[in-house]
């Protein structure tokens, strides 16, 4: 079942480039050039902050937050905490990004910490849901790992048990993309392999997700769809890429070209995502 017309990934992606949100990043330390520039490549407006000092007043100008925990700190920690809590307190819409969270119990720490702040949206791989939803304790870093299908089955089962806990989205992202909120799911077809192999594109799709989030707000408020019309527009792009991409130097410009260059009125983004409720 496909989303209504005001709810599509198109008309969602109209939205943000007509409202440029300012996304405020807490990232990590390889993830700051490619995030700003992918922001910028799809109509959004980056800003990487991290000093605790001007987390409020960064707080406050910004439409959206998107947290990732890849390279932590004590300070940085104290950081994202203060942001979340600012985001959640002023209704802004925030995703986490649980990098490697089975990697170290600082991680972990870090995460359980984050999510009292109720994050609008975990975007995650199949790995990191397992073990934010306590269904794996360990974990190799940021490799999603096993991706078959009954990994992923077992992942989306978790998912939707994580979405349900936290009253929140969750993003899953790998071969197949799922898209839940507890109740429903949507599932988004498409994108390249070589994206798995090109660092920070997850990190990046994390605050791509956050100026979704944004711009649906300054309409409508449906965080599923936004969420999916997110990963829908990141897979499109990813495709018509890996197109004419020898390897993963030559994709990266070919991906940021494709998503500076969709078109969000012909392009059949829609046909990507398959709603469903969950059983």
């Amino acid at each position: 079942m496909p989303p209504s017309s005001s709810l599509s990934p198109g008309s969602l992606l109209n939205q943000l480039r007509q409202t440029t949100p300012l996304v405020h990043n807490i990232t990590n330390h390889v993830a700051m050039t490619p995030t700003a520039n992918t922001l910028l490549a799809i109509g959004a407006s980056p800003l990487m902050a991290h000093a605790q000092q001007e987390i409020q007043e960064i707080s406050a100008i910004s439409a959206a937050l998107s947290i990732n925990i890849g390279t932590l700190s004590p300070s940085w920690i104290e950081a994202m905490q203060l942001a979340a809590m600012y985001a959640h307190r002023d209704g802004k819409p925030w995703v986490l990004d649980p990098v490697g969270i089975g990697a170290s119990s600082l991680r972990q720490y870090a995460c359980r910490a984050l999510l009292e702040y109720r994050p609008s949206v975990i975007r995650a791989n199949a790995s990191e849901v397992l073990a934010l939803a306590g269904e794996m304790n360990q974990g190799r870093g940021v490799d999603s790992g096993d991706d078959g299908e009954d990994a992923l089955e077992r992942a989306s089962r978790a998912a939707v048990a994580l979405a349900r806990a936290q009253n929140c989205v969750v993003a899953m992202t790998g071969r197949v993309d799922v898209v839940t909120d507890g109740q429903r799911q949507i599932t988004v077809q498409g994108g390249h392999a070589l994206m798995g192999r090109i660092t920070a594109m997850g990190c990046a799709l994390s605050s791509v997700v956050a100026a979704f989030l944004a711009a649906s707000l300054a309409g409508h408020d449906d965080t599923l769809h936004a969420t999916a019309a997110a990963l829908a527009c990141y897979a499109e792009a990813g495709e018509t890429a890996g197109q004419s991409a020898q390897g993963p130097g030559s994709f990266v410009p070919r991906f940021m070209d494709a998503l500076y260059t969709l078109d969000a009125d012909s392009t059949p983004l829609a046909s990507r995502l398959e709603l469903t409720d969950v059983t």
